[in-house]
């Protein structure tokens, strides 16, 4: 039954999920609070693996949470829930292509989930900052009206953010480097640091 409940949550979560991983993030949050699988803050640690590892960030997400809920099948499982709705849509697109390449309506669509797509990646990341640097918890999927102050502002997180912003914007030579850089750096200070739990 686990097994089925994963398949359905990220098949649902591929689905709707358009504008990239990031845009999964409010789903997640969804499926983390209606089964219990996981809480908001490991669903950040889940996010820090994900984004770090080769490979689309949703999917490293679904096959993240599909290990932690049910092991090596789950991961199978949940991995193939989250792509099953992109083979759909892009075997009918291949199908359709000609006939819908030059349609105005589906010229409109796109442009009417460019908004939608950008508002689910906005959300993500206010509920990271929030989570994150500002300990506050969201519940319930509405961000304004339901949260809870954990009594500490995280610093550390507040620092990191603060130098690597001024390095990314403002520092040529640093200006240039891959993002992968910045990754693996941050994971280098977040150990040496021990930014673990704050």
């Amino acid at each position: 039954m686990t097994l089925l409940r994963l398949y359905w949550e990220f098949f649902k979560t591929g689905l709707f999920a358009i504008g990239g991983g990031m845009a999964t993030l409010p789903f997640l949050k969804d499926i983390g609070e209606t089964t219990g699988w996981y809480t908001y803050g490991e669903l950040m640690n889940m996010l820090a693996v994900s984004e770090s590892t080769p490979g689309p960030i949703g999917i490293n997400m679904a096959t993240y949470v599909g290990f932690t809920v049910s092991g090596i099948p789950g991961a199978v499982i949940a991995t193939v829930g989250e792509i099953t709705p992109s083979i759909i849509v892009i075997l009918l697109v291949a199908m359709l292509l000609k006939s819908f390449k030059d349609n105005r309506y589906v010229s409109m669509a796109f442009y009417g989930l460019r908004p939608a797509s950008t508002g689910l990646i906005g959300a993500a990341c206010i509920s990271v900052i929030f989570e994150v640097l500002l300990h506050i918890a969201t519940s319930g999927g509405q961000l304004l009206n339901s949260f809870s102050f954990g009594g500490s502002i995280n610093g550390k997180g507040f620092v990191l953010a603060a130098v690597l912003l001024v390095l990314t914007n403002n520092v040529k030579k640093v200006k240039d480097l891959h993002p992968i850089v910045f990754i693996l750096g941050s994971a280098v200070v977040g150990v040496v640091f021990g930014f673990a739990g704050v």
